[in-house]
C-alpha cells in the first residue's frame, strides 16, 4: 500500500516540480527582458546623444574654420596694406584735424616739413589693426558658439 501510495505520488511530485521549475523559469525570463528592454532604451538614448554631440563638434568645427580663414584673411589683408605702406610711405594719409593756429604767432620756416608720425606710432597703428582684427574674429566666433550650442 505504501509503495503503492508513493508510485502514485511520485509523477504527481515530479509534475509538481517541472511546472513550479517552468515558473520560476518563466518569470526569470520575464525580469531579463524588462532589463534588456531598459538597456536597450538607454542605448538608444546613448546613441541619440553621441549623434548629437558629433553634430556639434562638426558645427564648431566648421566654424572655427571659418572664422580662421577669415582672420587669416584680415591678416593678410593687414599685411598688404602694411607692406604697401612701408613701400610708399608718401600715399599714406592720415586723417586728422589740426587746431586752428594763432593769428598773433607768425608763421615759421623751421616747421614746414610735412606732418608724419612717428615711428613708434606707425608701428602700433599696425599692432593695434592686426590685434583688432583678431579680437573681432575671436568675439563673431564667440558669438557664433554661443547661438550654436545656447539654443
Amino acid at each position: 500500500m505504501m509503495k503503492k501510495m508513493l508510485a502514485a505520488i511520485a509523477p504527481v511530485a515530479f509534475w509538481g516540480f517541472l511546472i513550479v521549475s517552468v515558473f520560476l523559469i518563466v518569470m526569470e525570463n520575464d525580469k531579463l527582458k524588462k532589463e534588456n528592454g531598459r538597456l536597450s532604451d538607454s542605448l538608444t538614448a546613448q546613441i541619440a546623444l553621441n549623434h548629437s554631440q558629433q553634430e556639434k563638434i562638426s558645427r564648431l568645427a566648421e566654424l572655427d574654420t571659418k572664422h580662421t580663414q577669415a582672420l587669416a584673411h584680415a591678416k593678410s589683408e593687414i599685411d598688404t596694406l602694411h607692406n604697401a605702406a612701408r613701400a610708399h610711405p608718401e600715399r599714406v594719409y592720415i586723417k586728422a584735424t589740426c587746431p586752428a593756429s594763432d593769428p598773433a604767432v607768425t608763421a615759421r620756416v623751421d616747421n614746414a616739413a610735412t606732418a608724419r608720425p612717428t615711428d613708434a606710432a606707425v608701428r602700433n597703428y599696425w599692432l593695434l589693426r592686426e590685434r583688432a582684427a583678431t579680437a573681432g574674429q575671436m568675439i563673431l566666433g564667440l558669438q557664433e558658439y554661443i547661438k550654436s550650442q545656447c539654443q
